[in-house]
């Protein structure tokens, strides 16, 4: 079945949140967090400053992906959120999204882009899926959001 990626309704909403709960790397205040991005880019996809795709198989949204520039930079963008469901991972769903998402920021001249993630042990498959789509470890910051437990900052640079 072919994968097919658009930008984020209303409709999409309680899917999006299905998928941020059943993604057991994310806490309850993370999932909070991601919903409130949600609702900001949902109330004013232009004037929020967030970018939001999702991709479908079929009938079936199976991710989705948030981004948006970032403030007070010439072309650097981040990477917000991603989430892909449970039952469909590993199926080249987060790879979709991620380029994607690399192929909107360059059409509006973006050049960085910049992904933020834990250093705990549950986060190694997202690291290793960093890796595997081009992004290399610039920085880590030592116990940035607990004791430790690093801020790792991705970064790839996009070609234009």
């Amino acid at each position: 079945m072919t994968l097919h990626i658009r930008f984020m309704t209303k409709k999409d909403k309680p899917t999006v949140v299905r998928i941020l709960r059943d993604t057991t790397e994310f806490k309850p205040m993370e999932i909070a967090v991601a919903v409130e991005v949600i609702d900001s880019y949902l109330r004013d996809p232009v004037g929020s400053g967030y970018h939001i795709i999702v991709a479908e198989m079929g009938s079936r949204l199976v991710g989705y992906l948030a981004y948006g520039a970032a403030p007070l930079t010439e072309g650097t963008w981040d990477i917000y959120w991603a989430a892909v469901s449970r039952e469909d991972r590993g199926q080249g769903t987060g790879s979709a999204l991620m380029s994607h998402a690399e192929d909107e920021i360059k059409k509006a001249r973006g050049r960085l882009a910049v992904i933020e993630t834990s250093s705990k042990p549950e986060y190694e498959r997202t690291r290793r899926f960093h890796r595997k789509t081009g992004y290399e470890l610039a920085c880590t910051v030592k116990d940035f959001y607990a004791p430790g437990d690093d801020k790792l900052i991705f970064l790839k640079k996009l070609e234009l």
